[in-house]
């Protein structure tokens, strides 16, 4: 049953989909100007649908056609409804889950600076060697004077 339904589904939206489309609008112009026009030009006793009853066939026909197209139309709606209530879902989760990212990122640039702070800098390491260079320059300058 589930595979006849979306056969039937699909139907629906390739119905719904050539109804739309220019090329219908032409060929159902194409074929009401032709029935018109048949049935206006022709001798009566030629005519299948009578100009002077004013084209009770063509009228039946249009209506047939506007009955079935209506609620085919609807159902294919009805599927692309369904179809982007199932994306605006997806759509949720997957900005909610970048908002969770974003903001462990931000939390993690956050706790990086701080520890940023508390690091020793360039100059912090070359003012604490040099002093240390001369301190053991001070001190080995007083070895050298005892040892004199």
């Amino acid at each position: 049953m589930p595979e006849s339904k979306d056969r039937f589904g699909r139907f629906t939206e390739s119905f719904a989909r050539a109804m739309g489309t220019p090329a219908f609008l032409i060929g159902m112009t194409i074929f009401v100007t032709f029935w018109l026009g048949y049935n206006s030009i022709m001798p009566p006793e030629a005519q299948f649908d009578p100009q002077d009853q004013g084209f009770p066939l063509l009228t039946l026909v249009l209506s047939l056609q506007a009955s079935y197209a209506a609620p085919l139309l609807l159902l294919a709606q009805n599927r692309q409804d369904d179809r982007d209530r199932v994306q605006i879902e997806q759509d949720r989760i997957r900005a909610e889950r970048n908002l969770n990212d974003t903001e462990y990122l931000a939390r993690e640039v956050v706790a990086l600076r701080m520890a940023m702070r508390d690091m020793a800098t360039r100059e912090f390491i070359r003012a604490e060697l040099k002093s240390f260079v001369d301190e053991l320059d001070e001190r080995q300058g007083g070895a050298e004077r005892r040892a004199q």
